[in-house]
């Protein structure tokens, strides 16, 4: 088998094509974010039911992507999870924001949605936010629809003329 002078060029261009190919990866999978300083500043919340929400999920408020989920636990002395949030420092939102848990889609990744507040102070490190709004479960939803049918074909029908 002969060598040619291009063989290594061709190695090259493979590793550089499988770094590209773990980089789009990671990024698209919320894994990898590039960043030399931290910008960050960590809020808490709490909410009765998380759902589907999975750490570095992202935290957005118009549509734009303004934090990530830093951590999520369970408070067992008010029974909630706690989240925590790593929001941007370019980003100041006010003191009596409120924050939903919300779903891309019908069937898709659940994101945090900050809605904010009209107070003239802004959140800093370590605030709690303390105005949330909880999942909404699908299977709950399906649920409840389901009951309110059997108790709409279970009730006795009045006199038919």
């Amino acid at each position: 088998m002969q060598r040619s002078s291009k063989d290594p060029w061709v190695g090259l261009f493979v590793l550089i094509g499988g770094l590209a190919v773990l980089f789009l990866a990671l990024k698209a999978g919320n894994l990898l974010s590039i960043s030399l300083v931290d910008t960050n500043y960590p809020v808490l919340a709490r909410f009765d039911n998380i759902g589907g929400l999975k750490p570095r999920a992202a935290v957005k408020s118009a549509g734009v992507v303004v934090g990530r989920v830093e951590s999520i636990s369970f408070d067992d002395t008010n029974y909630q999870a706690s989240v925590r949030l790593a929001l941007d420092k370019r980003f100041v939102f006010p003191k009596d924001s409120s924050l939903k848990i919300l779903t891309s889609g019908l069937l898709g990744e659940q994101y945090i949605g900050i809605e904010p507040g009209g107070d003239e102070k802004n959140l800093a490190a370590g605030d709690v936010i303390s105005t949330t709004q909880s999942a909404v479960v699908l299977e709950n939803l399906i649920s409840q629809f389901l009951y309110s049918k059997a108790a709409d074909s279970s009730a006795p029908q009045g006199n038919k003329p």
